[in-house]
C-alpha cells in the first residue's frame, strides 16, 4: 500500500462535512417542502441507498483512508461515478438550500462543496495508491456526475 492516510486531514475533513450537514439542519428544513426539490432530495437519499447496498455497508469509511479490508467496488452506481455517496449528499445539500435559499445557507453549501472535493481528491490518491487498477477504472467512471465530472 503506497500512499499513508494523514489521520489529522482525514478527520478534519469529516469533522467539516458534518459540521456542515449539521450547520444545514440548523439553518432551515430537513425535508423540501417544494415537490420537484423534494423529487431531487429523495433521489440524492436513493442514490445514497443504492451506493451502500453496493459497497456493503460493513465496508463504509466516512474517513477517505482506505482500510486494510477495502475492496475495489466497480459495479452499482460505482459503474458510473467514483463517489457516489459525495454526489448525494451534495444532490440532497442542494435542494434543501434551493428549498430555502439564504446567504448563510448558500455558504454552507459552499463549504460542503469545497470540502468534499478536497476529501474526494485525496481519497483518490489514497485509492490509486493501494488498488493498481484503479488508475483504470477512472479512465472509465466519473468522479461525482455521470458523463460529465
Amino acid at each position: 500500500m503506497g500512499a499513508k492516510p494523514d489521520l489529522l486531514k482525514s478527520y478534519t475533513l469529516v469533522v467539516i462535512q458534518f459540521g456542515a450537514l449539521l450547520a444545514l439542519a440548523l439553518t432551515g428544513p430537513i425535508i423540501a417542502r417544494h415537490p420537484v426539490l423534494l423529487a431531487v432530495e429523495l433521489a440524492a437519499l436513493a442514490l445514497a441507498v443504492w451506493a451502500i447496498v453496493t459497497m456493503r455497508l460493513r465496508h463504509i469509511n466516512v474517513l477517505p483512508d482506505v482500510r486494510p479490508d477495502s475492496r475495489l467496488v466497480r459495479q452499482g452506481p460505482y459503474r458510473w461515478i467514483r463517489h457516489p455517496m459525495y454526489a448525494s449528499i451534495l444532490l440532497g445539500a442542494l435542494a434543501l438550500v434551493l428549498d430555502e435559499s439564504t446567504p448563510l445557507r448558500w455558504l454552507i453549501y459552499v463549504v460542503l462543496l469545497v470540502n468534499l472535493l478536497i476529501k474526494l481528491h485525496y481519497e483518490e490518491r489514497l485509492l490509486a495508491a493501494a488498488f493498481p487498477l484503479y488508475t483504470a477504472y477512472q479512465e472509465v467512471s466519473k468522479r461525482l456526475i455521470p458523463f460529465i465530472y
